[in-house]
This record gives structure tokens, sequence and C-alpha cells, in this order.
């Protein structure tokens, strides 16, 4: 009979949740005691468990042997760093100066209603991550959001259904 509590990949490794902690402890284990290395173990960790809620930085700071605390202020600091799972892919509004003057809170306002989220939240399909940023270095194309790493210039609440719908449908 098979172990329905099990969850293996394609090559055979654990991903259950058990499996994915296991291997983050065993990874940062290897960092112990070197100095500087705890964005980096974070880095790991989030790359395998998808973000980093209590859990997993309970396991990092065990394993490195440091405070919680510090764990969480630098998860917390960094941009970089999620506690909450995160979409597919992640929308950046820009609300710098010139987006922002040219229309940049319209659009997030449009964007909160179209996937029913608040920014820094994720959509319940998991599909987007919604975020606002102060500048995305496209003043001249104001206002510009990006999805990913893909930039758009001059977007308006009319072209947003057009944008997200080629997220649904993968042809990005």
């Amino acid at each position: 009979m098979k172990d329905e509590t099990k969850s293996t990949c394609c090559c055979g490794c654990d991903n259950s949740k058990e499996g994915l902690l296991k291997l983050i402890r065993e990874r940062a284990l290897e960092y112990r005691g070197k100095e500087g290395s705890l964005i980096q173990v974070l880095h790991m960790a989030q790359s395998l468990y998808g973000y980093l809620p209590l859990e997993v930085q309970q396991v990092v700071a065990e394993a490195l042997e440091v405070p919680l605390s510090e764990v969480s202020g630098v998860v917390t600091f960094y941009s970089f760093f999620s506690t909450q799972p995160r979409g597919e892919h992640t929308i950046r509004v820009c609300l710098g100066t010139a987006c922002y003057v040219r229309g940049g809170r319209k659009i997030v306002e449009r964007l909160k209603e179209m996937l029913d989220v608040e920014i820094g939240d994720t959509t319940k399909d998991r599909k987007f991550t919604f975020e606002v940023a102060r500048c995305i270095g496209a003043c001249g194309l104001a206002p510009a959001m990006s999805i990913d790493d893909q930039v758009f210039k001059q977007v308006n609440p009319d072209k947003l259904e057009e944008i997200l719908e080629r997220y649904y449908n993968e042809e990005v």
C-alpha cells in the first residue's frame, strides 16, 4: 500500500513539507559558523520552500545557531524575502513620481479590483503576487508596470485585462 503522506518528484526526492524542512536544515548546517552566510541560506531556503514562514525561519536559526530574531529581522528587512506564499508571476506597478502623476494610482486601484487582492498579497489561484515599486527605471514610459522581468509602458486601466490575459493563457 502506498504511503499517502510521502510526496516525491520525478527524481525521487521527498518534496513533502517535512522533506523540504529536512533538506533546508541539512543544507543550512553546511554554513554553521561561517560569517555572513545568513542571507545566502535564506535565499536557498526560499528557493526550496517558495517562501519563508516562521517554521522555515526557525529551522534556519537552529541550524546556523543564530537567534530567531536575527533571522526574522533579515527576512523582514529585505524585500526579496517573503513570509507569505508567492504567485507564479509578480506584478509591480511603479508609483515613482512620473508614473504616479501620469496615472499609476489608477492602475493600482484597477488591479486590486480585477485580482481581488491588496498590495503585497497573492491571488487565490497563486497566479500573481501584487506589489508596488517606488521606481522601475522607466520614467519616460510612464505610467509603467512590470510582470516578472517584462516592463509594460504607458499602461492605462483599459489595457490591464489584455495584459493579464497573456499570463493566464501563458503567451509570454
